[in-house]
């Protein structure tokens, strides 16, 4: 059985997922993909697990780096599995370029080169936002872009990180990329 939880972050309404065991989903609230990894019967409940990740989430919204990951659960495609690894290998206040990631994943596979493109779909479908920081990934050009959270709600996590903004292109509402 799968259980949820609210929680009230300052950045807006967090939905958190999980089993007795694990995390499945973590979205702000109406964010692109909300829900994508639940099923249809689905029960809120508090849960150990959840107070654990409310405690991870605190320490993070406190501009704290979180010196442990609660239990993670995908239910997701091998290679979609093999992103989200390298997402949860970017360290706190630092970035990685979809290409970056792209490198890695080729590496991995034994392959010449891969696409940056499908990195980012995968990126884009993280179903445990924050914790896996997909926030942390950015474009080659370093255009803050492609976060189904909101380009604002990225700006706000990167800068709760301290994370140097110098080297990035931030969009005005509005601007095409």
């Amino acid at each position: 059985m799968i259980y949820t939880y609210h929680y009230a972050s300052p950045l807006g309404g967090i939905t958190i997922a999980g089993s007795q065991e694990a995390l499945t989903g973590l979205w702000f609230d109406g964010q692109k993909y909300f829900g994508d990894t639940l099923p249809q019967q689905y029960e809120e409940k508090e849960l150990p697990l959840f107070e654990e990740t409310r405690r991870w989430l605190d320490m993070y919204f406190q501009g704290k780096a979180p010196d442990f990951t609660p239990p993670l659960s995908w239910n997701t495609t091998p290679f979609r599995k093999a992103v989200w690894e390298i997402l949860l290998s970017i360290p706190y206040g630092q970035t990685m370029t979809y290409g970056e990631i792209a490198a890695r994943i080729a590496r991995q596979k034994g392959l010449s080169q891969m696409s940056a493109q499908a990195v980012g779909g995968a990126v884009g479908h993280n179903s445990i936002s924050i914790i896996v920081p997909c926030h942390r990934v950015v474009g080659t050009n370093g255009s803050l872009t492609g976060y189904a959270g909101g380009i604002d709600k990225k700006l706000q996590l990167l800068t709760l990180e301290k994370t140097d903004m110098s080297e990035f292109f931030i969009p005005k509402k509005g601007t095409a990329l």
